[in-house]
């Protein structure tokens, strides 16, 4: 998986902690950094740039849009701000997102997944590979895209997932998703939620099941096949 680093710059205490306790949501990214000014940050690029920009606009001594025409190499930039009236500024100069605070993590996420959609090209381009699909999460909860969002699932209400073609389609508790991870990546990040692999396209929450007749589980009236290889190892788990 590829990793981006990136650098938080706000006046603000925090604002910075908050944002960096967004970042640590997702595995993708790196924090090098934490800076008050601008002045901090200008002295941190020159040493060692990065990939994605965490910027304030209204700063004192020099604000973060004018901080950012200074930049002749400018990486990725969410601006993070209080004040709606400067993003025209912000998207002249190519800005990926415009954050009003006080930023919602959902809509956070939404604008990293551009910066990351876009430094996964370039890196898909380096490396002749496409950028890596990311799911993130916590004990509780995670992220996955769909549709060009990001949904968040708490993991006590999944029930069941199964792989179709590329893509994966999770049923829980609040409706069903269709997402473009492998189901070996969902299988990972929702370890610790009951779940259990019962057949190569299938994964299910085995708090969740009804009942079992013959090879198949009921998830919510749901049929689920138990494949072969599986089942031995399924039934030890579950005690049966």
């Amino acid at each position: 998986m590829d990793t981006f680093t990136c650098l938080i710059v706000d006046d603000e205490p925090i604002a910075r902690g908050i944002i960096a306790s967004f970042c640590a949501h997702i595995p993708v990214l790196r924090i090098v950094g934490q800076c008050e000014n601008a002045f901090e940050a200008k002295a941190i690029l020159a040493e060692m740039p990065v990939d994605l920009l965490f910027l304030d606009i209204d700063m004192p001594e020099l604000d973060g849009l004018s901080f950012l025409r200074t930049l002749d190499k400018k990486p990725q930039v969410i601006f993070t701000t209080a004040y709606r009236e400067f993003a025209v500024d912000a998207f002249d100069l190519a800005a990926c997102d415009y954050l009003l605070k006080p930023i919602p993590l959902s809509r956070f996420m939404v604008a990293v997944d551009k910066a990351i959609t876009t430094l996964g090209k370039a890196a898909g381009n380096r490396n002749n590979k496409p950028p890596t699909s990311y799911v993130t999460n916590s004990d509780e909860y995670l992220f996955v895209k769909s549709d060009g969002k990001l949904f968040r699932i708490v993991k006590s209400e999944f029930l069941f997932a199964e792989a179709i073609s590329k893509q994966v389609k999770i049923t829980s508790e609040t409706g069903v998703l269709l997402v473009t991870i492998p189901l070996n990546g969902l299988e990972q990040k929702l370890t610790g939620a009951g779940l259990v692999r019962i057949h190569r396209s299938f994964l299910i929450n085995a708090s969740k099941i009804d009942f079992i007749e013959g090879n198949r589980v009921y998830i919510r009236g749901n049929p689920i096949p138990i494949g072969e290889y599986y089942k031995e190892a399924f039934m030890k788990q579950i005690g049966a």
